[in-house]
């Protein structure tokens, strides 16, 4: 009689633990500061035409519109070329899972899921919080909510796939019904 396998084996778990690990550092490193591409300011200055009241003719006034946080603005490119980097190879890494996660479902993919969707969902909510986020204590505080989250996310995924049936699985029983 075969044994019975279980979906989260160790060897599994500690394979996809070591990717995870290897994610978190090309992250840590890719994120440890980025400065803008296009623009090598911390801020764009943009006029307004604003008319006075008790005149007719508009003169210009200027705003100013904070494009990345200043304590990115003095980081070097190669972080954000690093980072750029990364988060197209994960791109194309979730484009390849998805038809393998159809055809192939099993542990090793429903880990490498768990793995690529969290560090995309950070990546992602990082730089939602680089754009709206402003103020060190602020930053300070949503980066930590957002290290907070992805972990929590991570940790639920792997205990998932791991006392559950899995990410594929549980995607094809969506679709099944």
């Amino acid at each position: 009689m075969a044994a019975l396998v279980h979906p989260g084996d160790s060897s599994a778990l500690g394979l996809m633990v070591r990717i995870m690990a290897a994610l978190i550092r090309i992250s840590s490193v890719c994120c440890r500061g980025v400065s803008p591409l296009l623009f090598r300011s911390s801020s764009l200055i943009r006029p307004l035409a604003v008319q006075k009241k008790d005149r007719d003719c508009p003169y210009l006034i200027s705003a100013k519109i904070h494009a990345t946080p200043s304590s990115h603005a003095g980081s070097g490119s190669k972080a954000a070329s690093l980072h750029w980097t990364g988060e197209r190879i994960l791109s194309i890494a979730l484009l390849g899972l998805a038809p393998v996660a159809y055809y192939y479902p099993g542990p090793a993919v429903d880990y490498s899921l768990a793995a690529a969707l969290t560090l995309h969902g950070h990546w992602g909510l990082g730089q939602v919080l680089t754009d709206y986020v402003h103020g060190d204590f602020k930053i300070k505080m949503a980066n930590a909510g957002l290290f907070l989250l992805s972990t929590v996310t991570f940790a639920g995924l792997c205990y998932f796939n791991y006392h559950d049936v899995g990410i594929c699985k549980a995607v094809a029983l969506l679709w099944s019904k």
